[in-house]
Order: C-alpha cells, then sequence, then structure tokens
C-alpha cells in the first residue's frame, strides 16, 4: 500500500501523541508526581523543612488570581515543592529552575531554587540564588534562615551564626530560627568533641 504525504503526517502526529506521555529516563522517579497527589506533610530526610523553613505547605490559590504561581499543582513552583518535600533535591532543583526562568521575579521560587542547590551541595549557584532573591525581597527572617542553614551545611558556623543571629533580630520567635541554632550550637559541640 501507498502511503501519501497526508497519511504520514497523520501518522507522524499519532506518533508524536503516543510520546508525549513517555519517560525519557529509565528511572520512574523522574516523571513528574501526578497533580492531585500532593503531600502537605515533610517526609524529607534530615527534616530539612522542619529545620529550615524552605518549602511550606502549597498555599490555597486565590479565586481572584488564578495564573499565580504554585496556584496550579501541576505547575513547575507546585511539582517542585513536592519533590522537594519527598527528598528528590535533583529533581526539585530541576523544577524550581524551571518555575525562575519562566516568572525570574518569583521569590518563593528563587528561595526553593536555592534550597535546592543546598541539599545539592551545589553552594556557589545556592550563593546566587540567595544574592538573586535578596536583590528581589530583600534580606527577609526566611531568607536570611535558610541562608544560615546554607552556611551550616557547608561547615562555616560562624557565617551561619551571624546570618541565623541577623534572622532572628528580625523575628525572634520564629521557631524555624530557633531549631537552627540549636542545630548550630549541637553541630558546633560535636564537631569539637571528635578532634
Amino acid at each position: 500500500m501507498r502511503v501519501g504525504k497526508p497519511q504520514v503526517v497523520l501518522v507522524l502526529a499519532a506518533c508524536l501523541v503516543g510520546l508525549a506521555g513517555c519517560v525519557t529516563g529509565s528511572n520512574l522517579a523522574e516523571t513528574p508526581p501526578p497533580g492531585g497527589d500532593v503531600q502537605t506533610t515533610s517526609s524529607v530526610p534530615d527534616n530539612t523543612a522542619d529545620t529550615t523553613g524552605t518549602v511550606a505547605a502549597p498555599a490555597q490559590p486565590s479565586a481572584a488570581a488564578p495564573d499565580v504561581l504554585g496556584s496550579d499543582p501541576k505547575d513547575e513552583l507546585s511539582i517542585a515543592k513536592q519533590y522537594f518535600r519527598q527528598g528528590g533535591f535533583g529533581l526539585a532543583e530541576r523544577y524550581f529552575r524551571r518555575a525562575v526562568e519562566l516568572h525570574p521575579r518569583d521569590a518563593e521560587a528563587w528561595v526553593g531554587l536555592a534550597a535546592s542547590y543546598d541539599r545539592l551541595r551545589r553552594f556557589d549557584l545556592a550563593d546566587r540564588a540567595y544574592k538573586r532573591v535578596i536583590a528581589l525581597i530583600g534580606p527577609t527572617p526566611e531568607v536570611l534562615n535558610n541562608q544560615g542553614y546554607s552556611y551550616l551545611l557547608r561547615g562555616d558556623y560562624r557565617r551561619a551564626r551571624a546570618t541565623l543571629l541577623a534572622a532572628k533580630a528580625k523575628s525572634p520567635e520564629n521557631p524555624f530560627i530557633k531549631t537552627n541554632l540549636e542545630l548550630l550550637a549541637e553541630t558546633q559541640r560535636n564537631a569539637k568533641g571528635i578532634n
């Protein structure tokens, strides 16, 4: 049977539609999470969300602003947050990066990107993301808290303490900042005992 150009185009279109849902990698964990299956509790190892306060549960969408980033459970920010909470920091970084590329003035996406870089130990990139978010919204207690945690992960206890104390000065009752200061003190005690 001979196939003409219109039939070839239809066959190719059908193949592309069929491939649209295929996974490109061999790891099934690389596929985006289902949109309706968003977790609201933290399952991240090392109590990351509990300690840093980095990624909060998705905000409820406002009826007045349906196109706000993070209001759709299938947008980049929502998917990135879910991966972060589940401990999939590489995939979280990918989606946070997409979110900041599409919405370069979204501070929440930049904070998530910085936190993902921290967990991937890409501190050079985390510093750039923190610099960008501070340029957007200033040194808020939440940003300083995350940046202090970043310094803690690096073992730079002096800068971690200074940054966390600056965060505490802005928000004395913030439980995430208090937890990070306690973690810093415990880490320093344990580090001194190892020598």
